[in-house]
């Protein structure tokens, strides 16, 4: 198995690549501007995916405070590493990192991969009724000078 190096050093990351990839080939975020994705990658815990001699292959991120609250967002490989289990290595990680244990909620959307979160704990709303949200998933192609 292929020795993925996962690291939470924001100058690692691989911006242009992350940016590509979120504005262009990811459902939840076409079209994102990005100084959107660098004001993300600012306020949040990255975790970067990197193969020797290949560089960055995947990411992740978690909104937190760091003791009771942690959202994961942009998780992503590139499709051209899939299926060669760096998910699953990004997200042990991602659930191993000394500041997102003990949070009280921790949170996260998905369309396709609940096996995948669901391996780590992750399930559906048990009280849907206490939580609510304002959801725009347009933004980023109704006004992109306002991102």
């Amino acid at each position: 198995m292929e020795a993925l190096r996962i690291s939470t050093d924001r100058g690692e990351l691989d911006v242009g690549l992350i940016h590509r990839f979120l504005s262009q080939e990811a459902y939840w975020s076409r079209g994102i501007p990005r100084a959107t994705v660098e004001r993300a990658i600012a306020g949040s815990l990255c975790f970067g995916g990197y193969l020797e001699g290949v560089g960055q292959v995947a990411f992740a991120r978690v909104t937190t405070d760091g003791a009771t609250f942690g959202y994961l967002a942009d998780v992503f490989v590139l499709p051209s590493q899939r299926g060669r289990g760096f998910g699953k290595r990004l997200m042990d990680a991602v659930m191993a990192h000394p500041q997102l244990q003990g949070l009280r909620r921790f949170m996260l959307a998905t369309s396709d991969a609940h096996g995948l979160y669901a391996q780590y704990g992750f399930a559906a709303l048990s009280r849907p009724q206490a939580l609510m949200e304002m959801l725009r998933p347009d933004i980023y192609q109704a006004a992109p000078a306002a991102h």
